[in-house]
């Protein structure tokens, strides 16, 4: 958090830097709007947030899943902000108040405006996809730093601004709308010339990446996730694909659009749809022989991977110090976009693919002298705990490993509460089938019921004919859990933390904990094995009943 100490001040400045009249603004912004009563005011910020707001600031009231803005205006006002942008009917406020049928919607637009529109003086590389898209991202970042391109990178992790480094947040999203505009601001005003910018399904649906300008679209794949949000596989697969639709519109830039979108041949659910959907150039990269850019020769080890990338243009090898099957399509696609949509040579994108030695929360090994192997991993999907168990899988079997497969797969994982609840069981049913032993836990609960979440778990392994006591079991503390996973673990097994990954804190009730799996799968190695280690974070499950936290 220190990064973000220095990063704040940084942006400080460079909002104080900015001052524009909101007629103008309004003047520039491609959406149908009044402009009766659009004052010729200067602001000097953008906020959706009232705490934030300081003087000179336009609030724009939003209304949310738990909140709504407008109670907040008052705040806003006295906190400073100088006109409010909303949606409802209001009157006698004591600053100008702006009435819009979305100011989600306009937010972005509303944002570019005030910085300038940065994204069109940028070559912008967008990524998305249900598993992947933060490697994917990392990928191509650290390519076009091989290529000695002066790039930045804002990912669902962290912002890379030049050689500062900001957090995004505790949970894993695309950053507000504003906030996406201010990175790509500094990094204009640094000097970039390139971003690479991470993009989520909830990002394209709440417009908050619609004003970013793309040249490349990426997308990794398409599998169940958010239904709770999007309400259908296809809703979900459009929001995603309104990237490649946003490549169409991208303004004309001096120094060219690339205009190019990258799709996963082997994404059977989303493979058809984006090839027909896609009307601008194209290419895919998979494993299958049908592939534009394919992988061959593929040699899979506990410390990497290794594979020559194929392709009509050019046949290279590649070695990375990401493991498993799915980080060779996370490699391909970052070499399509970079080598066709930018022109770097494949050989140097080889070399910025082998200068990535990890990131953080995925397949991260933690080692305090064990004679097993322990890893935290994101996955929190039915298809990213799959691929990650088939990762763990490969690493047991390989020869370089030595241990001829022998040695057990050991999940640790939950569910979170308030999302899509269909994947409680088809993750549990994931494990079922592929690890050993199967631990069930806590994974966010929020305000629902984690005995519940933890009962639908239960019956998806039964239905594999799991035994409970025997080959998973249901531990709600997540510490605990940990600790009961490491404490089954023989000599050459490995045992799998998912779900978590780099996040930095756990809802419960309404309150967020600090938590972090790295530090928990330490401090229950330093227990295990007698040595020093960090202390066990706090969660409320560890010494209160359910009914005390749910009112939190």
């Amino acid at each position: 958090m220190e990064g973000f100490g220095k990063m704040t001040k940084t942006l400080f400045c460079l909002n104080m830097a900015y001052q524009k009249s909101l007629q103008h603004i309004f003047a520039e912004i491609p959406l149908p709007f009044c402009m009766v009563n659009v004052p010729d005011i200067p602001i000097t910020g953008i906020s959706i947030d009232s705490r934030l707001v300081t003087p000179g600031n336009l609030f724009v009231a939003m209304k949310g899943g738990s909140a709504d803005g407008h109670a907040y205006i008052p705040k806003a006002i006295e906190n400073g902000a100088v006109a409010v942008v909303g949606e409802r009917v209001l009157g006698g406020l004591s600053v100008p108040y702006i009435r819009l049928e979305s100011p989600r919607r306009a937010l972005t637009w509303i944002a570019a405006s005030f910085y300038d529109w940065p994204a069109r003086k940028l070559t912008v590389i967008g990524v998305t996809g249900t598993d992947g898209k933060t490697t994917t991202t990392n990928l191509i970042h650290r390519i076009l730093l091989a290529a000695e391109i002066r790039a930045g990178m804002i990912s669902t992790v962290n912002a890379v601004i030049g050689d500062q480094v900001v957090d995004t947040g505790f949970h894993v999203t695309t950053p507000d709308a504003h906030d996406v505009q201010r990175y790509l601001a500094q990094m204009v005003e640094a000097g970039l010339t390139h971003v690479v910018l991470e993009t989520t399904s909830h990002g394209w649906a709440q417009y908050r990446v619609d004003a970013c300008e793309f040249d490349i679209g990426v997308v990794t794949n398409i599998t169940h996730e958010h239904m709770d949000e999007h309400g259908s596989y296809e809703n979900y697969r459009a929001a995603k694909a309104r990237l490649f639709s946003s490549l169409e519109i991208t303004s004309a830039k001096p120094q060219g659009n690339p205009r190019l979108g990258v799709i996963n041949r082997d994404d059977a659910g989303s493979f058809e749809f984006l090839d027909d959907f896609i009307r601008v150039r194209k290419l895919n990269y998979g494993l299958s022989e049908e592939a534009d850019i394919r992988a061959d020769d593929i040699v899979y080890g506990p410390s990497g991977i290794r594979f020559k990338a194929e392709s009509r243009g050019f046949s290279i090898s590649v070695a990375s110090r990401l493991v498993g099957a799915f980080n060779i399509s996370n490699c391909l696609a970052a070499l399509t976009a970079t080598a066709y949509g930018l022109k770097i040579k494949p050989e140097v994108a080889a070399q910025g693919i082998a200068s990535l030695e990890g990131i953080p929360g995925r397949m991260e090994r933690i080692d305090m002298g064990q004679n097993f192997t322990a890893i935290v991993d994101f996955a929190h999907t039915p298809n990213a705990l799959k691929v990650s168990l088939e990762a763990a899988r490969e690493m047991l079997s390989s020869k370089e490993e030595g241990k001829g497969g022998r040695g057990r797969v050991i999940a640790v994982f939950g569910s979170a509460g308030l999302r899509d609840k269909a994947k409680r069981r088809m993750m549990a049913e994931v494990s079922a089938e592929m690890a050993d032993l199967t631990v069930l836990t806590a994974e966010d609960p929020r305000t629902e019921s984690l005995e519940a979440i933890l009962a639908e778990m239960a019956e998806g392994a039964r239905s594999k004919g799991r035994r409970e006591g025997e080959t998973f079991w249901r531990v709600p503390d997540r510490g605990d859990a940990i600790r009961f996973a490491l404490s089954l673990a023989r000599e050459g097994d490995i045992v799998l933390a998912c779900g978590k990954g780099h996040e930095q804190s756990m809802c419960f009730g309404r309150r967020e904990h600090a938590w972090d799996d790295r530090t928990a799968m330490q401090a229950a190695l330093g227990e295990l094995l007698g040595v020093e280690g960090p202390g066990m974070p706090y969660l409320p499950t560890q010494d209160t009943g359910e009914e005390e936290w749910l009112r939190y």
